[in-house]
């Protein structure tokens, strides 16, 4: 079946084709650790998650390879770490742990290499020293900046005017630079910072080398697919691509580029300041991972997202419809039915994959459907944890009370027990001849 995905360097859904079908690469920026990763980083890592699922089934999971990075050296992290009190290794030792917590209640697989930026300095140094060596980076300052102008189609990939590039450029606004869009490759520090020995004196690398360095090392000098969120196209993929081209002197970094889009909350956008902003952590607090999971799912990945509770609560209904069905044959086999196949495969429509699922929820698909949820990272196993819960021995105490008020026609007493029944999330099930049964809801 032929994989068709948007990329964002020509704009248009390219034909996948693998510069090594035995060996499918794939690169995604992962967070910065200095906090909780926030409910919008959430997406990237299921959108690439699905992504890989995919890729390993059309190539066998023996011959994709998909690298996530941790950034565990920033100015966020620094600040972060000084307000605290804390080393910046302690830090980003607990936002990491945490953030590997997090996600893992999203059922997504591990990467095949989760690079951290502190453990790639060498690489890092060495990109660097290509760039000075073949005129496309300067030092000034104890800096070294690379040099905007040295590449001529500068820009091909975000596509913005010059005077937007300008602007997005002077966050990095310094009397050493020799052009307005030169950005940071590497920069000194003071000694109560982090900073490692160079050729131009103990520093630290900036943001963009860093992914540049990471994704060489673990994919080599062009690989297939780098994805992220649409926020990164410019500057910092438009950076990277600027980085790993002049160094290698190559016309891509990357065949195909990625781009996820944005996360509202009740249609606003998430910030501090209006009180709406939610970590992966709270929203597992309330929820279930892979209902979230399956809510990211319901918007097509390029389109901006509206997370609400509304959609969390139909989320859940339809998700938990599917279990019903799928039942016992959710973990006996790991295969994409046909129609949801050719969904993923044009774009990752997820939402038509969706609309393929309810096709496939009914009693004589159950196999197929149960296959399907489990290769797509649906589990149930939030069901299963619920069920787990459940103190039996509480439930029948309930329900043989019931069962004596009804016949002692006490039916206020009777609704009271049922809504404690109810409560420990029980249905019971009553008919002619009282209450025979239970279950868990779903």
């Amino acid at each position: 079946m032929t994989l068709r995905l948007y990329n964002t360097l020509t704009r248009a859904k390219d034909v996948f084709t693998p510069i090594d079908p035995k060996a499918v690469r794939m690169y995604v920026c992962g967070p910065t650790v200095y906090d909780y990763a926030h409910i919008g980083n959430a997406r990237p890592i299921i959108v690439f998650d699905v992504l890989f699922r995919l890729l390993r089934h059309l190539y066998g999971a023996d011959h994709v390879t998909y690298v996530r990075n941790i950034t565990d050296i920033d100015d966020k992290i620094n600040a972060r770490a000084k307000e605290e009190g804390v080393p910046i290794g302690d830090l980003t030792s607990r936002t990491t742990r945490q953030f590997h917590q997090d996600i893992a209640a999203l059922n997504v697989l591990e990467p095949t290499h989760e690079p951290r930026a502190t453990g790639t300095i060498p690489e890092i140094v060495a990109l660097i020293e290509m760039l000075v060596a073949k005129g496309h980076a300067y030092e000034a300052e104890g800096h070294v900046l690379f040099d905007v102008p040295s590449m001529k189609d500068y820009g091909k990939l975000s596509r913005r005017p010059l005077d937007d590039m300008i602007a997005g450029a002077r966050i990095d606004v310094a009397p050493y630079k020799r052009g307005e869009m030169d950005f940071v490759l590497w920069k000194p520090s003071t000694p109560d910072l982090p900073g490692w020995d160079s050729p131009w004196g103990r520093g630290r690398p900036g943001w963009h080398i860093e992914c540049s360095a990471m994704s060489w090392k673990h994919l080599g000098e062009t690989f297939d697919i780098h994805g992220g969120g649409i926020d990164l196209i410019f500057p910092h993929h438009e950076n990277e691509v600027a980085q790993s081209r002049c160094a290698f002197g190559l016309k891509v970094m990357a065949n195909i580029w990625m781009h996820n889009g944005f996360l509202q909350i009740d249609g606003q956008k998430m910030s501090k300041s209006l009180g709406n902003f939610l970590t992966i952590n709270e929203v597992l607090n309330d929820w279930p991972g892979e209902v979230v999971r399956f809510n990211m799912l319901r918007t097509h990945y390029r389109q901006p997202i509206d997370w609400t509770v509304k959609g969390l609560e139909e989320s859940t209904r339809i998700l938990d419809g599917f279990y019903n069905t799928a039942a016992s044959r959710l973990t006996e086999d790991v295969r994409i039915a046909a129609p949801v196949l050719e969904a993923l495969c044009d774009d990752l429509n997820t939402p038509r994959a969706i609309a393929e699922l309810h096709a496939l929820d009914r009693p004589n698909f159950q196999m197929e459907l149960g296959a399907t949820l489990n290769a797509l990272g649906f589990t149930g196993r939030h069901v299963e944890e619920k069920a787990a819960k459940i103190d039996e021995h509480k439930v029948n105490e309930l329900i043989a009370a019931r069962i004596a008020a009804r016949a002692a026609k006490n039916w206020a007493e009777s609704d009271r027990l049922r809504a404690a029944i109810d409560a420990l999330g029980v249905v019971v099930m009553d008919n002619k001849d009282g209450t025979t049964s239970w279950e868990v809801k779903s």
